[in-house]
């Protein structure tokens, strides 16, 4: 498998931002980490694995992004500044990384896929809802979809950009076709299964829900990504 890292400096977050690419061609994929996590975290808990028959045929290509989840979202302090790095972080991925996925994978303006995992999966979709002109779809893995939950209700545009159910709510998001929700039923799901099909109801679809034994952990985001992505592939 091809595999490159590359390392830029973002004039939104003012610092050096990392991200990693596996495969060669194929259709491009924006995989977000977990809260706070890294650009390797895909790589390091068997989700390029899970992927690699996908990737090694070109059928897919996967851009692992960096978070700075911690300076917005599980940050403390005012919402309004929280919600302007969040802000930020968003522009260095539409604004900056984004021209770099097209230039390396070749292909046109709104033929990109996003996913994540946990919050990740709220990033992607919020990725989807926001910029519909650039996202082809989004594939979402146990993930909580109120902004409420890391800001609180605060009545401010740049907050309310940060929660998808509130983005759907006040008519701010595109229709949300291509979008895969997902969540299992069992052990530390006990958030993002409510918050799923919540989400899924808010879009009006319905969410992929897993089995007792399906937990909140990698394992099982890498069997869902695995099967659930050649849905949106298709």
């Amino acid at each position: 498998m091809q595999i490159s890292y590359h390392k830029h400096y973002s004039q939104y977050l003012g610092r050096e931002m990392e991200f990693k690419v596996y495969g060669h061609t194929g259709t491009p994929v924006l995989a977000l980490p977990c809260r706070g996590g890294r650009f390797y975290d895909w790589e390091d808990h068997g989700m390029i694995a899970a992927a690699a028959q996908l990737i090694e045929a070109g059928k897919l290509q996967l851009f692992c992004a960096d978070s700075t989840d911690w300076e917005s979202f599980t940050a403390e302090g005012a919402p309004r500044a929280r919600a302007e790095k969040a802000e930020a972080w968003f522009c260095y991925l539409t604004g900056e990384l984004y021209p770099r996925i097209l230039a390396m994978n070749g292909c046109k303006k709104g033929a990109v896929l996003t996913a994540g995992t946990d919050l990740g999966a709220a990033h992607a979709l919020r990725l989807r809802l926001r910029r519909p002109e650039l996202f082809a779809g989004a594939l979402c893995l146990s993930g909580d979809y109120e902004g409420s939950r890391y800001f609180g209700d605060v009545a401010d545009d740049l907050v309310v950009r940060c929660g998808c159910a509130e983005l759907v709510r006040c008519g701010c998001a595109a229709p949300a076709d291509k979008v895969i929700l997902c969540a299992g039923r069992g052990p530390w799901e006990g958030d993002a299964l409510p918050s799923t099909e919540a989400m899924a109801a808010v879009l009006g679809s319905t969410a992929e829900v897993w089995s007792e034994e399906v937990s909140h952990d990698w394992y099982w985001w890498a069997r869902q990504f695995e099967l659930l992505v050649q849905r949106l592939l298709k």
